[in-house]
């Protein structure tokens, strides 16, 4: 939301007006040096004048919208079952996909699988499965543009 130029002055006069109440008093001596309180040390304040020509015009508020991003990548539902692994993609997107399954194995000697970059037409829907000789510690498919 913009702020509206009379909000921008009135804050301006404001501050100016404080200020103004504030100084004199803090800086009121009498002719020998020594400070002055009470009704003695009261300034006259003669009031601000504001040239509206002279603010600044005020920055958008919000920035740009950044570009909409493209929508590329299907849809995987990736499940483990004790050694197995399997992936089920559906491809909703206009471009064809290219999916690849990658496998680590929770035991250091257990090799980790990463399968051949399958292609996924659009509205098409694959299963990648892959295993490991004992546990599974993680599974996840990658995508790729063609």
């Amino acid at each position: 939301m913009r702020a509206r130029r009379s909000r921008a002055v009135s804050l301006l006069v404001t501050s100016v007006v404080l200020t103004g109440f504030l100084i004199p008093g803090a800086d009121a001596r009498s002719e020998g040096g020594e400070a002055l309180s009470g009704p003695e040390a009261v300034a006259v304040v003669e009031p601000a004048a504001v040239d509206l020509d002279e603010i600044p015009a005020e920055p958008p508020v919000r920035p740009r919208p950044p570009a909409g991003r493209e929508l590329f990548g299907a849809d995987c539902d990736t499940v483990i079952e004790g050694s197995q692994v399997s992936a089920t993609c559906l491809n909703s997107y206009p471009e064809t996909d290219l999916l690849r399954l990658h496998v680590e194995c929770d035991r250091w000697w257990d090799v980790d699988a990463d399968s051949a970059a399958v292609a996924l037409a659009p509205a098409g829907r694959i299963e990648l499965t892959s295993r490991c000789w004992k546990e599974v510690r993680s599974a996840w498919v990658t995508h790729q543009r063609p």
